[in-house]
């Protein structure tokens, strides 16, 4: 120790002109010489250390150095170096460990060993290693797609994309990288939302945008990103980072809701929801407010008894019991309804309930039946005055020819057959007068109605097929929303589905307003509607599409049913005609021939593809004018 004290000058000069924490020690592993770093750094006051072992401040558990100091004095070599990290470790007089980097260099002084170490405390900076790296890891596991561009070269490129980012586009790393994140639009760039992204940018701030995006697959899916600027020291932007989260579903949901809600306020019908327990309304539609008079801050005061002066609250709540045990269960029945003017009018009820969270909810879709009634009473008379004349008809018709035989006697076996069911169904219902057989009573009342609306179709093909033919039908044009339509079509053909049927509604035609006679296209959509439901088995799905060109709109149905036999497609829409697989289905085989008829009288066209046994597509266009539609009147020639 005294041999290097003696000869310390120089290095009493250089350790203090340097930043490094210095140390020199004996071959005995003293500490004889420490720089005023290094008193800092593990926190003694000066000639505390001195003739102090090494491992008070180095515990020797870092064998690699005590292993260095071993091998160096055994060695001749002068001059020996090692460069030591990773686990190395320092103890402060407080008791706090430091992690350290250690330069260690031997040096002789005469003939005596010593070795010169150069501390660096590197606790700091492999926290912020350890942080990186953890963080980095996050960012890949992370579930929204993150991406980062340098700001600072030219289109800003991508110089990160996590794995996410790669799952959702479906593009790899190789492909992402360098590139700017306009490729995802393809050649989509002039929506709203890339434009906002796009001003964002130029600007520096912060967006959040929805946008379409593309996948390399070429599907489409809605994105929603949220873009930051990373700015240095300096307040220079130098990154951003994009969050990016595939929000398709959340869309075609928002969308599918949308489409709900605006049925449920449009439909001519009385549409309520009420809370199950209290009975209070909680919405109601347009046409239940304009049905009963009242207002829509009125009815959020009232209940359904408020409507219903037949029923007293015992009776309702007893109503309501079988569909609170099990909710998504229907029920239906017929009532009278009260207006707030006091006057009533008879009404059916659909009711249902439903569960959303712990809330059990009330769905009850009124139709007002003032009309049904009194049609009904003159539809009774008109199909027995009709059915007189297809009978007299049949006994005058005895000599035309096969075919036409073939088509009166499959009228009358198509009137007899639901006059047969309406006549027993009215026998019976008039035996059932207890309260007790309200079921039964309503089966059968149920069974009438189907009677009376399949006459009614029947007749309406008849009166059709009669005006066609005598030229005294004519065509109306005018200008209206093909939602409606389609809304009226599909809630009439709802009430028609077998058991697990239904029919998908079409997308994107809320705001599409077309100049086209409004009759006859929900007529012909109602005929093949519900032929696909009638030849459709039970728990099958019916799609209802519609596709627009430059002047022309596109109906596609498509059903999972019977089909029709390739021998019969060429006569398919022949009047009178029926496939040899559906001769047992009630049918008359002229609807077909009537929706062919309009269409091409309308300058459309109608066709068809058919498999047997797998189901049927029928396609039906209309021509939309080019010129603006002013309503008028076109005579069938």
């Amino acid at each position: 120790m005294h041999v290097f004290e003696k000869n310390s000058t120089f290095f009493d000069l250089l350790s203090e002109a340097v930043a490094e924490s210095i140390f020199v020690i004996n071959e005995k592993q003293e500490i004889v010489a420490i720089n005023k770093h290094a008193l800092k750094l593990f926190g003694y006051k000066e000639n505390e250390l001195h003739g102090k072992p090494l491992s008070t401040v180095i515990p020797d558990r870092n064998h690699d150095v005590y292993e260095f100091f071993s091998s160096a004095i055994t060695k001749k070599s002068k001059i020996l170096k090692a460069k030591m990290g990773k686990n190395l470790f320092g103890i402060t007089q407080s008791g706090v460990a430091l992690q350290l980097d250690l330069n260690l260099i031997t040096f002789k002084i005469l003939d005596r060993t010593y070795f010169l170490a150069l501390i660096y405390d590197v606790t700091e900076k492999r926290k912020q290693l350890t942080a990186l790296h953890i963080n980095s890891k996050a960012v890949d596991a992370a579930l929204n797609g993150i991406t980062i561009t340098d700001a600072t070269q030219e289109d800003n490129p991508i110089i990160f994309a996590n794995k996410a980012f790669e799952k959702i586009t479906g593009y790899s790393q190789k492909e992402i990288l360098d590139k700017n994140c306009r490729f995802l639009q393809n050649e989509d760039t002039n929506q709203p939302g890339v434009i906002a992204m796009r001003n964002a940018i130029s600007k520096g701030k912060s967006c959040r945008v929805q946008v379409r995006n593309y996948r390399k697959d070429g599907r489409m899916y809605w994105n929603e990103v949220s873009i930051n600027p990373i700015k240095n020291e300096k307040g220079i932007i130098t990154h951003f980072v994009g969050i990016q989260n595939d929000i398709t579903k959340r869309k075609t949901t928002e969308e599918e809701n949308r489409q709900l809600i605006r049925i449920f306020n449009e439909s001519d019908n009385e549409i309520y929801v009420f809370d199950a327990i209290s009975l209070r309304f909680k919405h109601v539609n347009f046409g239940a407010r304009h049905n009963t008079g009242y207002r829509l801050r009125e009815f959020m005061k009232m209940t359904p008894l408020d409507l219903k002066p037949n029923f007293t609250e015992k009776q309702f709540r007893k109503l309501l019991t079988p569909l609170l045990k099990a909710p998504g269960r229907k029920t239906d029945f017929e009532t009278v309804h009260k207006r707030k003017d006091g006057s009533t009018y008879p009404v059916e009820v659909h009711l249902q309930s439903s569960k959303v969270g712990e809330q059990c909810l009330m769905s009850s879709v009124i139709l007002d039946i003032t009309d049904k009634r009194e049609y009904t009473h003159k539809l009774e008379k008109k199909v027995a005055e009709r059915t007189i004349q297809l009978q007299n008809a049949l006994s005058r018709e005895k000599e035309l020819n096969e075919l036409k035989s073939k088509f009166l006697s499959m009228v009358s076996h198509e009137f007899k057959t639901p006059l047969s069911a309406i006549l027993t169904s009215a026998t019976l219902v008039g035996k059932y007068a207890s309260t007790d057989t309200q079921e039964k009573r309503e089966k059968h009342l149920n069974s009438i109605i189907s009677g009376v609306h399949h006459l009614t179709s029947i007749l309406d093909d008849f009166l059709s097929v009669e005006r066609l033919e005598k030229g005294e039908d004519f065509y109306k044009y005018t200008n209206f929303t093909l939602s409606k339509v389609v809304n009226e079509v599909l809630y009439n053909a709802n009430l028609m589905l077998k058991k697990g049927q239904r029919i998908n509604y079409p997308m994107n035609i809320e705001e599409v307003s077309i100049c086209q006679d409004e009759k006859i296209m929900q007529l012909i959509l109602t005929n093949l509607l519900n032929n696909a439901i009638k030849y459709s088995p039970v728990d099958t799905e019916i799609d209802l599409l519609i596709k627009f060109w430059d002047h022309s709109v596109q109906f596609e149905i498509i059903d999972r049913g019977m089909g029709i036999p390739e021998k019969d497609q060429k006569h398919i829409f022949e009047r009178n005609f029926r496939a040899g697989n559906i001769l047992t289905t009630q049918g008359t085989g002229i609807g077909l021939s009537i929706v062919k008829t309009h269409a091409e009288n309308l300058g459309g066209q109608v066709y068809f593809n058919s498999k047997e046994n797998t189901g049927s597509k029928f396609t039906v266009v209309f021509p939309i004018p080019e010129e603006p539609c002013t309503d008028k009147t076109q005579k069938i020639n």
